[in-house]
């Protein structure tokens, strides 16, 4: 039987800023239009945490059945490595989506914004279907694609309208910016395992576009935030500039997928992408709270 350090290493907390980092900015939007609700956001928060960890012990169990993992040179898989049995795993990853539905269900209660259950029925069914069923999307290349709409755009997006009870411009462009690191995230992990993700049939969008255009797309992913929120100073929102104070972080981050690190010397990134996404979030909360 798998230990505890090893269910929480199973529930990969270096990927966890994805789904803090989104509630933050979204609080600190609803705080830009004078609506923040700090028990709503409390809410969104679990609801965000249980939908990454439930991915997590999903695809851990999906690529686990199917093999994906037996070569692996990433992070410690529960099914992978045989320190867990798989239905175990899956039962892990549909308890944990439980916990994201009622925490869901209770943030809508409060809000009083019934169709958001619709939203929350896709965003766990696309938690699951990544690399679970009989056709994942992850293995299509889906998988950045739908981390930038749930993990940007719905995620920070909702978590103001939870708040503020309506959309805000800020709230909406502060979520590409998010979904764009959230991708990166992603992406760095996809880059690591291009070898062994492309000998067993897994074709994410690091295996499609290949090696060097991944490496350029995940530069771009980085890059691209900061601009955004330039843009954003210049419209009316000159505090969101605090974020420059992370383009170092970002820039060290970013060096060693330039200059072609591989296999274990990408982990490193990948914890330091997600720190990026955090500190970037942190940033323009408070940023964007301030005025």
């Amino acid at each position: 039987m798998a230990t505890p350090g090893q269910w929480v290493e199973g529930a990969r907390p270096r990927t966890l800023p994805a789904a803090v980092a989104p509630v933050l900015v979204g609080t600190g939007a609803a705080a830009a239009a004078d609506a923040a609700h700090l028990g709503r956001a409390a809410l969104a928060l679990l609801v965000a945490l249980a939908l990454q960890v439930g991915v997590n012990y999903a695809n851990d169990y999906s690529d686990g059945i199917r093999g994906t993992d037996e070569d692996r040179v990433g992070p410690f898989r529960l099914v992978g490595s045989g320190a867990a049995r798989p239905a175990a795993v899956k039962a892990a990853a549909l308890w944990t989506f439980v916990a994201a539905g009622v925490s869901g269900a209770a943030l809508v209660a409060w809000s009083g914004h019934w169709w958001l259950f619709a939203v929350g029925a896709l965003a766990i069914a696309a938690a699951w279907y990544y690399t679970g069923g009989r056709n994942p999307y992850g293995y299509r290349g889906l998988g950045e694609i739908s981390v930038f709409v749930f993990f940007g755009l719905v995620a920070v997006a909702g978590t103001t309208y939870v708040q503020a009870d309506r959309l805000t411009g800020t709230s909406l462009v502060s979520a590409v910016a998010i979904g764009c690191l959230a991708c990166a995230l992603l992406l760095v992990n996809n880059i690591r395992d291009i070898g062994t993700d492309a000998v067993s049939g897994k074709r994410t969008l690091a295996v499609a576009l290949g090696e060097q255009r991944s490496r350029m797309l995940y530069v771009l992913l980085m890059t691209a935030p900061f601009l955004i929120v330039a843009a954003l100073a210049v419209a009316g929102r000159p505090w969101g500039a605090l974020t420059l104070l992370c383009a170092p972080l970002a820039v060290v981050t970013t060096l060693p997928v330039v200059r072609r690190a591989t296999g274990r010397d990408l982990i490193p990134v990948l914890k330091r992408t997600g720190l990026t996404e955090l500190v970037f979030a942190v940033l323009l909360t408070v940023g964007l709270a301030v005025g």
